[in-house]
């Protein structure tokens, strides 16, 4: 396996808590919201212009901010899959993005981190995109979610897709397990989320709870309420990141009405970067080469807050390797809750990193890019090679919401140091053949280990998605 002292690690998790987390009574509440194609540089605080964010300019104030926090699939269910199981896309048989009426989605034998969760007695909810299929034995309320309501899937799987509009089924809005509205006024999503998120925290004061908010938004098509339309110099990409940014303050005006601020850990992150093929609708990857649908920063990199007042210093900033999966082992930690012995999980508790302990480190040797099934690239330290292969470039982006076109690409194998070149730019790998050589024996295990479909690797230690009957 990529570490095999994985599970060993897992089984000790509740004999380290006290050293990598603080003791906390009662168990902190645990909010994450999720945007969906937001580029790294959308944010003021992440040096966006032309825009106001300053509820999400607050957390990173308040709390920390991430320079390095990646997702290990820059696609929707891929993304999401990695978060909640804490485990690599491919480990858990999710990549790519569903669409309706999916014969595969997740699997009744995994736990999400909503199922770790209720071992300790927390209330749990998702309000907004699921995208781990569509049939109700793969909805939340099978998966640990006391609660949802939101779009089974992304909002441009509907009849009006600029290219494919006969593909896809009338859009359902969901409520638990029961569509509720065909086709919903988009404009109002990210207030619907909103309100059913305040609405949790406040029947949820007196104990723990996971409140989990996965926006449709900013993935196209894009969409905003009166209240937001043309009130940024982006257009109108910039009045739905305002719009989400209202959202963010909303859910931090409930915690602090109900209070609540100082119980509680709030993580906002995306599932991936821009998708540059919708040109002034898709967002920025800033100083990062590409976006969404490769394995380069621009990708996988994504902004990640995190706050939680006494707990996490204010204002801090952490260059660190970081990544979505890590989310779960670092929140089963911290309400003791313990993670499944049964199974790798690839995730790590990151608390020493997100409290600022002394000397804290990555606690990930190595971090795997896969497309598909495809292995692309590796990461160590400062260092990331490329393994050859070919990626989409918009080439011309679209606009006024339609995509544009794309072309193919390839790289072949290249190195680069991702300290002094994040553009992923310069390629070094004929100056350092060692390292060059280190980071193709991390490859090979994770072949072993993941499987490669370039190199037509089974992994040995893959678990099979849900999947329906025939």
């Amino acid at each position: 396996m990529i570490r095999s002292f994985h599970l060993l690690v897992a089984g000790f998790a509740l004999a380290a808590l006290a050293g990598s987390a603080p003791a906390a009574a009662p168990s902190p509440n645990l909010v994450i919201v999720f945007a969906d194609d937001l580029g790294y540089a959308d944010l003021a605080c992440y040096g966006a212009k032309g825009l106001r964010t300053p509820h999400l300019d607050r957390l990173a104030r308040q709390g920390l901010r991430f320079t390095s926090f990646c997702v290990p699939q820059a696609v929707c269910s891929a993304s999401r899959a990695a978060l909640l199981t804490g485990c690599y896309p491919n480990r858990v048989g999710l990549l790519g993005a569903l669409g309706p009426r999916s014969k595969t989605g997740i699997s009744p034998h995994e736990r999400t981190i909503a199922d770790v969760l209720r071992t300790r007695g927390y209330a749990t909810a998702v309000f907004g995109k699921w995208h781990l299929g569509d049939a109700p034995v793969f909805l939340p309320l099978r998966h640990g979610f006391d609660q949802y309501f939101g779009l089974p899937y992304s909002n441009d799987m509907w009849p009006k897709h600029p290219d494919n509009p006969k593909a896809y089924p009338p859009l359902p809005l969901i409520q638990g397990e029961r569509t509720v509205q065909e086709m919903p006024d988009q404009t109002r999503l990210t207030r619907w989320y909103t309100e059913h998120a305040v609405r949790f925290i406040e029947q949820n004061r007196a104990r723990p709870f996971f409140l989990y908010v996965p926006h449709n938004m900013p993935h196209v098509p894009l969409h905003v309420s009166t209240a937001f339309r043309a009130k940024s110099a982006r257009g109108l990409y910039g009045d739905v990141i305002m719009e989400i940014d209202w959202s963010v303050g909303q859910i931090l005006a409930a915690l602090r009405k109900n209070q609540l601020d100082d119980q509680t850990l709030v993580v906002f992150a995306s599932d991936n970067g821009p998708w540059l093929l919708y040109g002034d609708h898709a967002g920025s990857a800033g100083p990062l080469r590409e976006g969404k649908g490769t394995v380069f920063e621009g990708g996988v990199r994504v902004p990640c807050l995190m706050r939680w007042p006494g707990r996490i210093p204010k204002g801090a900033v952490c260059h660190e390797l970081a990544c979505s999966m890590d989310v779960l082992p670092t929140f089963a930690a911290l309400a003791g809750a313990e993670l499944p012995q049964d199974r790798v999980i690839d995730g790590e508790n990151i608390w020493p990193l997100v409290s600022g302990q002394r000397g804290a480190k990555t606690p990930h040797e190595a971090f795997f890019y896969y497309w598909g099934k495809a292995l692309q690239a590796i990461r160590s330290g400062p260092w990331k090679l490329h393994l050859p292969h070919s990626y989409p470039h918009p080439e011309p982006s679209g606009g006024a919401g339609k995509p544009g076109k794309h072309v193919s690409r390839r790289i072949g194998l290249a190195l680069y140091n991702l300290e002094t070149d994040l553009g992923e730019t310069t390629d070094v790998a004929a100056r350092h053949p060692d390292v060059v050589r280190r980071l193709q024996e991390l490859a090979e295990r994770c072949r072993d280990d993941l499987g490669d479909s370039e190199t037509k690797r089974v992994g040995k230690n893959v678990r099979e998605p849900g999947r329906l009957p025939e």
